[in-house]
């Protein structure tokens, strides 16, 4: 072995054929089982590094492997892989998202067979040694409303075999799909109020992060049918455990299937654990022979590629880029994906066309990492995958979304500034700037603002006359919701006018609702950043 031999350790237990696969690119080492002391000394000279959930990837670890280019993890979560020390070590950390997506959407199917005929209480009857055929009487499939709360790879596969399959109707909400490209799967797109409506089964395929969050709580439950039965094999705690709980216990919903929970292993007093009508399995989604080969050959198969000079499509941190360009850029990177969260909050759905401008000393660097960055605010409230500079037009394609990045000397109210426009539903601009080294917002549309984009928001847009802000402070008081700052742009004097109310807590749909009428508001949205 000479000093160029590329050398890769595999920590975990992964397929035989993922491990034959990385030989291509090296020699290949599989340790399983290493303590962190005996991983730091294999770390020392090695090119790539793959691993599973086991391995704790630290900053520790990180810091003893100088050669190391790459770390691969077999499957999707990167919790246990330090990923801000890995940027700083310039060392590229790749996942395997798709790998278990047929899996996910036969464990979706089969809890939800499992939830409406009964299987798993029939089961556990019979090993009791008891007969009790009268007591698990069940549902049919064909022709029922099955909902999807996410229509990406895994919802649309969930809804081809029920659709196909099953004969079910199905219908589903996903900001970023087509109703051309729903249909491909016989799936039918609504928004999410019908999806409650009209589901006689609700399955959950959506990532979680601060917008999707308990988003199916007590008040959801209750706008559903009576009898309705909800499935979740995606993320805990995107549906309230203890609404769920409350809700089957009082016959409201007949049932529901679990596959995943807030904290995993769940505690033992999760209010799930003691309900009987429910269906529930430990995280078994991605727990297949064959989804544990596909993302051992899906990660060995990106690091050969990276290795050899290529640049792989499921990256999860940004590269390292030429120093100067970091310094020009470093400051902006925040605001860019701020703007880019706040777009996507606001733009509504279907997004299609995003157009990145930038002025002043932005122009001078590669704006492709401003651009990865608003693309990742952007996206974070639509997908899993994680967005940077090397994926993030690929992840815009992908979601049928085109990319355009400018130039400008045109005046964009300061000399450095940003802006996104994004053409959804609603067509919006955003201008945005540092002030004293904090991101700001300066213009939505047409309103100038100064809006330092950190927290929860209300924003609304209104015909600019008196009072309005008097009638929402109101009712915000007696709900008891603390304002922390108002800020207000109009276009001109009686004309219209934006509001961006900053609260300390949560505004839920029906307080927004009775604002929107009671002060006349042409719209209103909640908004975190």
């Amino acid at each position: 072995m000479t000093a160029d031999t590329v050398r890769i350790l595999v920590s975990d237990p992964i397929a035989a054929d993922g491990v034959e696969r990385l030989r291509a690119a090296g020699e290949v080492e599989v340790s399983t089982g290493l303590t962190p002391e005996a991983l730091k000394l294999k770390v020392a000279d090695i090119d790539a590094l793959v691993v599973r959930s086991e391995t704790k990837v630290t900053a520790e670890i990180l810091g003893a492997a100088p050669r190391l280019r790459v770390v691969g993890r077999a499957g999707v979560g990167v919790d246990n892989i330090d990923l801000e020390a890995a940027t700083r070590h310039g060392v590229l950390v790749i996942n395997a998202p798709t790998g278990n997506t047929i899996a996910a959407a036969e464990h979706t199917v089969g809890m939800m067979l499992a939830m409406v005929r009964n299987i798993a209480r029939a089961d556990g009857s019979m090993h009791q040694g008891r007969w009790d055929r009268k007591a698990f009487m069940g549902i049919e499939l064909r022709h029922r409303t099955l909902g999807l709360f996410g229509l990406g790879k895994i919802g649309f596969e969930v809804a081809r075999i029920a659709s196909q399959g099953l004969q079910m109707r199905v219908i589903a909400t996903d900001p970023l799909v087509t109703q051309e490209r729903a249909e491909q799967a016989g799936a039918t797109l609504v928004d999410f109020d019908t999806l409650l409506a009209e589901s006689d089964i609700l399955s959950v395929h959506v990532p979680i992060n601060d917008k999707t969050r308990g988003i199916i709580g007590a008040a959801e439950l209750a706008r559903m049918k009576a009898g309705a039965r909800l499935i979740n094999v995606a993320r805990g705690g995107i549906i309230d455990e203890q609404a769920l709980a409350d809700a089957v216990t009082d016959g409201h919903i007949a049932g529901a299937a679990i596959d995943v929970y807030t904290k995993e292993p769940p505690a033992a007093d999760n209010p799930l654990l003691g309900v009987a009508q429910l269906v529930l399995t430990p995280h078994l989604g991605a727990s297949t022979t064959e989804a544990q080969d596909k993302v051992a050959t899906d990660v060995a198969d990106q690091i050969v590629h990276y290795l050899a000079g290529g640049t792989p499509g499921m990256a999860v941190n940004l590269p390292s880029i030429q120093p100067e360009d970091m310094a020009r850029l470093e400051p902006y990177l925040e605001l860019a994906e701020k703007m880019g969260s706040l777009a996507a909050q606001l733009a509504g759905e279907k997004v299609s066309r995003v157009v990145c401008s930038y002025a002043g000393q932005l122009r001078q660097a590669d704006p492709s990492f401003l651009t990865a960055a608003v693309l990742r605010g952007l996206f974070s409230h639509f997908t899993e995958t994680r967005v940077n500079a090397i994926n993030a037009k690929l992840v815009a394609k992908g979601h049928g979304v085109t990319v355009e990045e400018r130039t400008t000397t045109g005046d964009l109210d300061h000399t450095d500034a940003l802006l996104v426009e994004v053409v959804g539903e609603e067509h919006l601009t955003i201008v945005g700037t540092q002030f004293e080294g904090q991101p700001r917002i300066t213009r939505i549309n047409d309103f100038r603002v100064d809006m330092e984009p950190k927290g929860l928001f209300l924003v609304g847009q209104h015909k600019d006359r008196p009072g309005v802000v008097a009638k929402v402070s109101g009712l915000l008081a007696a709900n008891d919701i603390n304002i922390a700052g108002i800020e207000l742009g109009r276009d001109h004097p009686r004309g219209h006018a934006v509001m961006l109310i900053q609260v300390d807590d949560p505004v839920d749909a029906e307080l927004q609702r009775a604002i929107r009428a009671e002060a006349g508001l042409d719209s209103l949205r909640s908004v975190t950043l």
